[in-house]
Order: C-alpha cells, then sequence, then structure tokens
C-alpha cells in the first residue's frame, strides 16, 4: 500500500512537468492494480479529474406562486450561504412584468425573495413565458483577506502529490489552485479556517459517479469557502450549518469519487461574479518538511 501511494505521489508530481503526459491504468491476473506513462496489452488510458460537481437544484430553486391572471415568482435559497442568481423570460406572450434584462440578486443565506411579479395582459388568455434560471454559490461583493491556513489533517508528514495548475486535473477554473496531498485513507480532516458548514456530501463509495467524491464546504466570514475533497465513506462528522473554527474535526480522508489515488483535495474558491473560481492561498508551513504531528495534536 505504501509503495502505491509514493506511486501515485511521484505521478502527481510528473503532472506539473509534463504538459501532456498519458497515464495508462491496468490490472494484471490476479487483480493488481498497476499505472504507467507506457501502453501495454489490455491498459486503458487513466484521466485525472477532480471536476467539482455539486447539484443545487434542490436547494436553490424557483417557487413560482400562481393565480388568476398573476404569477408570482419566488428564488428559494436554502443553502447556508448566499447565492447569486439571473432569471430571464424567453417566449413570453401575453406577458406583463417580464423584464428584458434578465434578473440579477444576491439571495441571503435561508431566504425565499420574490423577483418578477407577471399579470396576464388579457385576463382571459393564460400567461405564456419560459423561465431561464441560473444560480451561483456565493456573493460576488465579498473581498477575500489575506490568510494563511493551518495543515487541514492531523498525522503526518504528508507531501504535495499535485500542486496549483497540475496538468493532470488542477487546470480549470475551479482547482487551478487546489492542492492535493498524499496520505493514508483514514487520516482525520480538520477545519483549517472557521466558518459555516455549507454542504457535504457522504454516501459515496469508490469512484462512484460524481468527480468530488465525499465533500464538505465551508464558507469563511470573508465569503471564500474552503473545500475537502475525496473524503471517506461516511465519515463525515460536521452538519450543513453547522459553525466550525479552526481544528474542528470534518472528517475522514479517503479515496473517492474521480481520485487519482488516496489523497486530500483542497481548494480555496470564491464567487467572482456568475461562477465559483480558485484562488491561490498558502499554508502556514511549507510542505516539503513537516512535522511529525501526534495525533489529537496540533
Amino acid at each position: 500500500m505504501l509503495a502505491r501511494l509514493l506511486f501515485f505521489c511521484g505521478l502527481c508530481l510528473a503532472s506539473q512537468l509534463a504538459m501532456a503526459m498519458t497515464i495508462y491504468k491496468s490490472t494484471d491476473a490476479n487483480g493488481v492494480v498497476s499505472y504507467s506513462d507506457r501502453p501495454s496489452k489490455g491498459a486503458k488510458v487513466f484521466v485525472f479529474q477532480d471536476r467539482m460537481v455539486e447539484r443545487l437544484d434542490r436547494q436553490v430553486y424557483l417557487d413560482i406562486k400562481k393565480q388568476k391572471g398573476v404569477d408570482v415568482v419566488f428564488a428559494r435559497n436554502d443553502l447556508y450561504a448566499p447565492v447569486e442568481v439571473a432569471l430571464a423570460f424567453i417566449g413570453t406572450s401575453n406577458v406583463r412584468g417580464a423584464p428584458a434584462q434578465a434578473i440579477r440578486r444576491v439571495l441571503p443565506p435561508r431566504s425565499n425573495t420574490r423577483l418578477a411579479l407577471l399579470t396576464a395582459i388579457s385576463r382571459d388568455q393564460p400567461l405564456m413565458y419560459s423561465p431561464q434560471f441560473q444560480y451561483s454559490l456565493g456573493d460576488p461583493a465579498g473581498t477575500a483577506q489575506s490568510y494563511r491556513y493551518p495543515l487541514p489533517w492531523r498525522g503526518g508528514p504528508f507531501r504535495l502529490s499535485q500542486g496549483a495548475n497540475g496538468q493532470y486535473s488542477h487546470y480549470g477554473p475551479k482547482n487551478r489552485y487546489a492542492m492535493d496531498i498524499a496520505m493514508p485513507v483514514g487520516t482525520p480532516i480538520i477545519a483549517a479556517r472557521a466558518g459555516v458548514v455549507v454542504k457535504t456530501e457522504n454516501s459515496q463509495s469508490g469512484r462512484g459517479t460524481d468527480a468530488s467524491g465525499n465533500f464538505v464546504r465551508v464558507l469563511h466570514d470573508d465569503g471564500t469557502m474552503g473545500v475537502y475533497l475525496h473524503l471517506k465513506q461516511g465519515s463525515v462528522s460536521v452538519r450543513e450549518g453547522q459553525r466550525v473554527k479552526v481544528g474542528s474535526p470534518l472528517a475522514l480522508s479517503g479515496n473517492t469519487g474521480n481520485s487519482s489515488g488516496p489523497h486530500l483535495h483542497f481548494v480555496v474558491q470564491r464567487n467572482t461574479g456568475e461562477g465559483l473560481v480558485s484562488i491561490p492561498y498558502q499554508f502556514n508551513q511549507p510542505l516539503g518538511a513537516l512535522p511529525n504531528f501526534a495525533l489529537g495534536k496540533q
């Protein structure tokens, strides 16, 4: 297991040097999985992806109250974080009150906000329209404050396996400045900054269908968000809406989702206007020479 973990570290470090390296995954007759940059019979291309997919449609949605000739359009935000929304109406017929430009608002946490009041031009005819609703976590008006993050785990020492702009998976806007730290499954993961838990996933096993695997998202007081990904199934110990402080237990590290091996993927994001992007951050100590923390101490 240790040899495989070290190999994954090497693969991911190599990703920062090789712009277009292809990695092949193969399984021998004994079920042993191996990875190589050289193809072999039966090997398949292994794609390293840490894309973050969070399904919020059940927590951020339109709520349209219909009366005779009148539609009152609300946007509901059940999350413990602000959400930026944009609402446009297309294909309108017999509608008064639908603006030509999209309606843009920042919804407070746990709110239900009226966005539009639509009335029928001819009351004996139905209102005809199609709403187009988009949303993004966070308030773009926030300003990220300078902060050096304590290490978000207990144990070690561990090493960086893929850093910012890593070509395997840290190339998109949401993950460009993420860091992957290789560590054994079951390593205690702790909050690196105080805030409110916004979203969690705790039920995925193995690779699953969600690239992020199990995760915890924490909203910080300056509007930025720290996200801890690929956590062990069933290990998340916090709930949405819970306030955490630095060092609060969150979960155990794992190897879930589209993960290249056991590791913690940690990223800091903020909404810069209709979309989350990752932002640069620093740990409060170098990753090249980590002290060996005793479990339960920092």
